[in-house]
């Protein structure tokens, strides 16, 4: 096996063990509203839930069967050794996982209207590049962005006097009218910028971090903590069902802006939010950093 072909089967197992078991942060979030969760209707949905993850774990199958469109967050080293071919690698990957895990085939080539059968196409997997100078390590975040929690994402930019506040308003009514649709609760993302295409960017890579990390900016920070207190109020529960907790979190990231133009976008993770973290070094020896709790996981048919 040539070092390209361990990447790409390193990758495909990461994938698979990314759809089967979800991150620590995430289990350990859901954990702590099940054990909050007052409601009846509540309590027997997350009673379901983590039934559903039980048996995930026991036939070693997607947590969820919706698998979602495979997006990858590559930090790469600028001397880590294989980034010329990590793009063929990544591809080969998500080729394999489908077939192995399986993974439902959920990519429909845009005009053309068919399905390609193995989750590739047209800038799928969509490939998110930032080269880290003098490191050696490459850092590659996966996330199986499903059908439903992508139904409350947009992005907007905003007349300068509706400011702000017009930007949490449109996302509130967002979360409102699409929140009970996307398999709550939700992990909501959202980015602040100059413009939609930056904002919904930040959007999304709100969702890579780990729950419970706040902004660095004080005030960023404390909007985070007033939208999940406003969220919460709502009622939507797990399901959509009603209950105690409607978010997992609430995620805020942002650029700077154009002194006249304030751009707002809005990304969401479902409850099962498959987001996963590996670090891959030079000699391709690897660390599964989002799920720590399953010790060295071995990604290769060849360590076991």
């Amino acid at each position: 096996m040539t070092k390209s072909e361990r990447l790409a089967a390193i990758i495909a197992r990461f994938l698979s063990l990314s759809s089967i078991y979800l991150s620590d942060d995430v289990l350990a979030r859901l954990t702590e509203l099940r054990a909050g969760e007052t409601g009846s209707v509540g309590r027997r949905i997350y009673d379901a839930m983590f039934e559903n993850l039980a048996m995930a774990e026991k036939l070693e199958k997607p947590c969820c069967q919706d698998t979602g469109v495979v997006q990858f967050f590559v930090r790469a080293g600028t001397a880590f050794p294989y980034l010329a071919e990590l793009e063929h690698s990544l591809r080969e990957g998500v080729i394999r996982a489908t077939a192995s895990t399986p993974l439902r085939p959920n990519v429909v080539e845009c005009f053309d209207e068919k399905n390609t059968g193995d989750n590739t196409g047209t800038r799928i997997p969509w490939v998110d590049w930032e080269l880290v100078p003098g490191s050696d390590k490459l850092r590659l975040y996966a996330y199986l962005a499903g059908g439903g929690c992508s139904l409350p994402g947009f992005a907007q930019v905003f007349m300068p006097l509706e400011g702000y506040e017009g930007a949490l308003k449109a996302v509130f009514d967002r979360i409102v009218s699409h929140g009970v649709n996307s398999c709550p609760p939700l992990l909501v993302g959202i980015g602040f910028a100059g413009q939609a295409d930056t904002a919904a960017k930040l959007s999304k890579k709100a969702l890579l971090r780990t729950i419970g990390e706040r902004n660095s900016n004080p005030r960023a920070a404390e909007l985070e903590k007033q939208l999940e207190t406003a969220f919460n109020s709502i009622g939507i529960g797990p399901g959509g069902l009603s209950g105690n907790s409607s978010v997992l979190a609430v995620h805020i990231e942002q650029a700077g802006r154009h002194t006249a133009t304030l751009a707002a976008a809005l990304s969401a993770g479902c409850w099962a939010h498959r987001r996963s973290l590996i670090e891959i070094r030079p000699d391709l020896s690897y660390e599964v950093l989002s799920h720590k709790r399953l010790g060295k996981i071995r990604l290769m048919e060849a360590e076991q």
